[in-house]
């Protein structure tokens, strides 16, 4: 599937099903998961209020322990704070790596953005060595400013 259908795809959720928005970003989780091989592990994580902390939202994929991340730990934590992309293309040649599974081999996170604010961001493993191009970053923001649009225009 391209990402060009996978956004149609994501689109239909976000706009109409009725599900909570948890339940929905749940969907889109397993959607990319299912859909795109090189995609293992796929979740959200947001800022818990004013804690300089993120919580594990929903995800698709193996279990995780890391269900709070404080900022500037790990690449999620990194993103937390610099609300910039961050592409790991080898997780064993980063530093500040938080190791979720021996099986992961690279990393992209995204922030996500609600009236100009990082209000938490999309996570996915590969297991897969250099998984993730430019193309994956460009569908991922605009991913998750739909995403925005659509679960998140009410928060000010």
């Amino acid at each position: 599937m391209t990402f060009e259908e996978l956004r149609q795809k994501a689109i239909d959720i976000l706009k109409n099903d009725n599900g909570l928005r948890d339940d929905k970003l749940l969907k889109i989780c397993h959607l990319l998961r299912d859909n795109i091989d090189y995609y293992d592990w796929v979740g959200f994580y947001f800022h818990n209020g004013d804690k300089p902390e993120l919580l594990l939202g929903p995800y698709a994929g193996e279990p995780t322990d890391h269900t709070v991340i404080p900022f500037g730990k790990g690449i999620c934590g990194q993103v937390a704070v610099s609300n910039e992309n961050f592409v790991v293309p080898d997780v064993m040649a980063q530093d500040n790596y938080i190791a979720c599974s021996m099986t992961v081999k690279s990393e992209v996170v995204v922030p996500l953005f609600v009236n100009g604010k990082n209000i938490g961001q999309i996570d996915i493993d590969s297991e897969v060595l250099d998984a993730f191009t430019d193309l994956d970053e460009r569908f991922l923001e605009d991913l998750n400013a739909l995403i925005s649009k659509f679960l998140f225009s009410d928060k000010k």
